[in-house]
């Protein structure tokens, strides 16, 4: 049998991530009969820490977003996790290198002036895109849109602006020095999880939910679904009957691309700890480098929209020739041989995840309530897509979960 025996079960919870552990966890407080059935060979998702060489590095999510709500920081912090409470220096260009400290003040300016009239909108007005509320032909139009590939993923044409302003973030970023993907990894230990084990099909006709996998199916009360957006929208994972509004919700909130180059550098002292360089302030094709992150020998290069996309297709090492020509510009010839690919990342490619975080898209801020909507009191949808004010973040994830599973708890009488 598919479960050590067991195939039929309370809870069936669809994907290890950390919207799938965050469910798993509450079950499992609760006591309540459970599988996480998870499609990698490994537990956390978009969150993913691998060890080069001597230090931890976080492949995907890497800071605790609102840091000082964020229920990872203590989760983190009971585990006997280290919290590096070293502010970012995104608004900083280390040594004013190809962006005049004047420069930089105007651009802050800028920055300050778009996000007041994006904030003006008022949530009862017509939803429109981000790109929208630019000043025409303002200079930093195209550092703006960087900005935006960093932190949705997208540039701002795609952005809702209703969406954008429902995020809520108390400005607080921290890290873990043992890697953010090692944290929610570890919550997997002890629980009851099928790693290898994607979700084929979720059949919901009759009075108990049929789970099938490719290593047999299961019955169960309830299915907590906590995949993608993109594997929603391309019906990856079926359900019968359909489920046409869940289907057309996720196509509308897909995945932004965020992207991550390692590099080592041989005489690091050269550079500032946790210092920040954008690599070519006038374009919005550029990456955002952190500089000796935790004042290790490094530099985490951080790649966004579309050029995140065209470097992905362009093959093995593309990410690096494109950060090196970048740095090369800042520092001088002398750069390319103290600096050394370690790995990058390729989120698009991965077909699990095929991209980095959710965006809305203009007009369909509401779709992350649909996608996240209960049906029949037996099927609940989590995942970063599904919060309303905590998305793109590996918190808003969790709480998905947790959401979730309370749900499913509260059924009670029903056997869970």
């Amino acid at each position: 049998m598919l479960c050590g025996g067991k195939d039929d079960l309370e809870v069936v919870v669809v994907g290890a991530g950390a919207a799938g552990l965050g469910a798993a966890l509450r079950l499992a407080a609760a006591r309540v009969s459970f599988n996480v059935f998870e499609a990698r060979g490994r537990a956390g998702g978009r969150a993913h820490t691998v060890t080069d060489e001597e230090f931890p590095l976080d492949l995907g999510c890497g800071w605790l977003h609102s840091a000082d709500r964020n229920p990872w920081t203590q989760i983190a912090a009971d585990a006997g996790f280290t919290i590096d409470r070293t502010l970012p220096a995104w608004g900083t260009q280390s040594f004013d290198l190809g962006f005049t400290a004047v420069d930089q003040d105007a651009f802050a300016l800028a920055s300050r002036r778009f996000h007041e009239r994006l904030e003006a909108i008022d949530p009862n007005d017509t939803d429109c895109s981000a790109a929208e509320l630019l000043e025409p032909d303002c200079r930093f139009n195209p550092l703006l849109n960087a900005v935006s590939t960093y932190v949705n993923g997208v540039e701002l044409d795609f952005i809702s602006v209703q969406d954008s302003n429902r995020y809520a973030d108390t400005g607080v970023n921290w890290r873990v020095a043992e890697g953010y993907g090692t944290v929610i990894a570890a919550q997997a230990a002890g629980l009851p999880i099928r790693l290898n084990c994607p979700v084929t099909l979720i059949d919901h006709r009759g009075k108990r939910l049929a789970i099938e996998t490719v290593l047999g199916t299961v019955t169960a009360d309830a299915v907590i679904v906590t995949v993608p957006t993109p594997l929603i929208a391309a019906q990856k994972i079926r359900f019968r009957p359909e489920l046409t509004d869940k289907v057309a919700a996720a196509s509308v909130l897909p995945l932004g691309l965020a992207d991550k180059l390692v590099m080592a550098v041989d005489v690091p002292e050269l550079l500032p700890i946790d210092g920040h360089l954008i690599g070519d302030p006038d374009r919005t094709a550029t990456g955002s480098y952190h500089l000796r992150p935790f004042g290790r020998p490094l530099i985490e290069g951080f790649f966004g929209g579309q050029m995140a996309h065209e470097l992905e297709a362009a093959g093995p090492g593309a990410f690096f020739d494109f950060a090196i020509a970048e740095l090369v510009d800042l520092f001088g010839s002398g750069i390319r041989a103290r600096v050394r690919p370690l790995v990058e990342t390729g989120w698009a490619r991965d077909p699990l995840a095929q991209g980095s975080y959710s965006y809305a898209l203009p007009g369909h801020a509401d779709a992350r309530g649909i996608l996240a909507a209960p049906v029949d009191d037996r099927l609940f949808f989590a995942g970063e897509a599904c919060s309303p004010h905590d998305f793109t973040t590996a918190h808003g994830a969790y709480l998905t979960g947790v959401e979730a599973a309370d749900e499913t708890i509260a059924l009670g009488p029903r056997g869970i």
